[in-house]
């Protein structure tokens, strides 16, 4: 089944370039997942009891859920490409993904929140890695 990301991409009327279709699907829908995890997170975080104990978790959360529909957002628009641009904003969302996947790790025995968003966040790492490495 074609997604709706997958569909836009296979319909952009100037080509892209001879970017990996798969590899730049995979990680705009990745990167979505993921800040959709993590806005979820941070919410699910500050309505525990111990919401002190979870704030650089938060933090971590809604840094990574911003970068991550930048990124989406900046892999979603061709006209005008700019590799740097996309390599840069690629090694943000790897960096802020690991960073919040380790920091939910620390809660993911007590917060179910918490184990599902790190996984997320490694998928969407993972989907941004393997981005870069096509991107040359």
């Amino acid at each position: 089944m074609e997604t709706a990301v997958r569909g836009m991409l296979n319909s952009y009327p100037a080509g892209l370039g001879g970017v990996d279709t798969d590899a730049m699907a995979r990680c705009i829908e990745e990167c979505v997942a993921c800040a959709q995890a993590c806005t979820a997170c941070a919410d699910a975080c500050l309505a525990e009891g111990m919401v002190a104990d979870l704030a650089k978790c938060i933090r971590a959360d809604l840094d990574c859920a911003d970068i991550c529909t930048t990124t989406a957002s900046v892999l979603s628009r061709h006209t005008g490409y700019d590799a740097q641009v996309t390599r840069a904003v690629l090694t943000a969302c790897l960096a802020a993904c690991r960073a919040c996947a380790d920091a939910c790790e620390r809660h993911a025995a007590t917060h179910a929140h918490c184990r599902i968003c790190a996984e997320a966040c490694r998928s969407c790492a993972d989907a941004c890695a393997a981005l870069l490495e096509r991107l040359g």
